[in-house]
């Protein structure tokens, strides 16, 4: 099938022809009764498709991997990963395959990715389904995170497949179509750096380097500069989720991907109450992923990459991981820098105020919020009234209203910006709630709920009229929140 001329897409294989030792040929399950639950159309628009096409049966066709555009060779991706610290060599894709690659309306090149589209050679005793409801979580959260200008690989669509899948009950089975510009991870090198194929190592960083960092290309070492290049991507994507509150919950290293982007949105949450120590996920027993643990594991897996680069950042393996060690290091100033700079901007405060009185101010800040439990999203968007004269939507928050004052007119004297505050404060995030109801709804066919939500949190820092409870934290009854990866 090819799509149609008018959709202005172009497929192309780029991952399969270049990196073969890592691509096997596959085709995806074919689905029964192929439904359109979900359908992104300003992304369809951004690929250059037709949304029109993609509701029509042959696009459904596509989105399901059923059929398969001039082009494209579909394939399974292997790669490995530390999965909670422990060494898989061989993991890849169990139950997704990578379309192809699209050339989309400004010349960039994107993956085209599904998941849940049946079994591989990689699924390890897997089905190789999805369940609607995971499938529909990573729409949702996948978009509210991009809404946050938060970098992420996003939803194209969500295509319930007339199967059902077995979990702990018999569930309606769905296939999600997820874009990125690419799929590569830290997983990917460390499946290359196993083989012992140095070619294949170097092609792969060739590739990284060609569709992510094409100024390393011209550096003295092209390779450190991959290096440095994903540290650097990767030390401003966790300070982002650290201001955002999200917790991504399963930090494995193929689950982290050299563009810097948001990829596997399992048992991802955002946090409701501050707390360092939050953990959603209901397989992170020992907390290894909690929320304060992020950029710690973050640096950990950048670690494990450059050990896989270390024969192309050095003939002399000594003075490579001398290197790379200096380049790591790089990571912790890094991520205090973003973090601290989007700190300054929650708080309202100017660019030029000196970091020795800022930081201090923001630690503070979330010190106060752990001490009295206090909803974080909330309590930050309600903090620029009090510069507007009125401190009751943040004060009335904490219990310690003392210490909340001390803390305040500390702040109130830098002058901050409530109009900037309100530009980068959400109003609403996927409250873990109304996810929740989301979901069970469209599992039970009714896709309202879905709709209203992702409405609202791809229009984040607006705030609307009759839109209160998206904005308010979870109810008392809702009790302990706990996610699951949707495998």
């Amino acid at each position: 099938m090819s799509v149609p001329t008018d959709s202005k897409v172009t497929f192309g294989h780029r991952f399969a022809q270049e990196l073969p030792e890592m691509a096997v040929s596959w085709q995806a399950e074919q689905a029964p009764e192929p439904r359109l639950l979900a359908l992104n159309e300003p992304l369809a628009a951004e690929l250059g498709f037709d949304p029109g096409f993609l509701r029509s049966p042959e696009g459904l066709a596509l989105l399901v991997g059923a059929t398969v555009p001039g082009g494209a060779t579909p394939v399974a991706q292997a790669y490995s990963g530390h999965q909670f610290g422990s060494f898989n060599p061989r993991l890849g894709d169990g139950r997704a395959l990578l379309l192809g690659e699209i050339t989309d309306t400004e010349g960039r090149l994107r993956d085209l990715h599904l998941k849940g589209s049946g079994r591989t050679p990689f699924a390890r005793g897997g089905d190789g389904l999805a369940a609607v409801g995971p499938m529909l979580r990573e729409y949702i959260v996948s978009e509210a995170m991009q809404a946050l200008g938060i970098p992420t690989t996003r939803s194209l669509a969500v295509v319930a497949t007339g199967r059902e899948v077995r979990r702990e009950t018999m569930l309606p089975g769905a296939v999600l179509a997820r874009v990125a510009s690419s799929h590569l991870r830290v997983g990917s090198f460390q499946y290359a750096a196993a083989t012992g194929n140095q070619d294949l190592l170097k092609r792969l960083a060739d590739q990284a380097i060609s569709r992510h960092y094409p100024d390393a290309a011209a550096a003295e070492r092209p390779y450190l500069a991959l290096f440095e290049s994903v540290v650097s991507a990767q030390a401003t994507l966790v300070a982002q989720w650290m201001l955002a509150g999200f917790i991504h919950g399963v930090m494995n290293t193929d689950n982290m991907t050299i563009s810097g982007e948001t990829i596997d949105y399992g048992p991802c949450a955002f946090m409701d109450v501050f707390d360092y120590a939050t953990v959603y996920s209901s397989i992170d027993r020992g907390g290894r992923y909690a929320y304060a643990n992020q950029p710690l594991i973050a640096e950990w897996n950048l670690a494990r990459l450059a050990e896989t680069l270390l024969p192309l950042i050095d003939e002399d393996q000594e003075r490579g991981v001398t290197t790379a060690v200096a380049a790591l290091e790089a990571f912790r100033p890094q991520y205090s820098g973003a973090w601290l700079t989007g700190m300054k901007a929650k708080l309202g405060l100017a660019d030029d105020v000196d970091d020795e009185v800022a930081s201090p101010l923001a630690n503070d800040v979330l010190t106060l919020l752990q001490e009295n439990h206090v909803d974080y999203t909330s309590f930050f968007r309600g903090l620029s009234s009090a510069v507007r004269g009125d401190a009751r939507p943040a004060r009335d928050k904490v219990l310690d209203v003392a210490a909340f004052d001390a803390w305040a007119a500390r702040w109130l004297a830098l002058d901050p910006d409530a109009d900037a505050m309100d530009r980068v404060n959400p109003v609403y995030i996927p409250r873990n709630h109304l996810v929740e109801e989301a979901l069970d709804a469209a599992t039970a066919g009714d896709l309202e709920p879905l709709e209203r939500l992702v409405d609202v949190v791809t229009r984040p820092f607006e705030e609307r009229p009759g839109l209160e409870r998206y904005a308010a934290g979870a109810p008392e009854d809702f009790g302990k929140y706990t996610t699951y990866c949707g495998t």
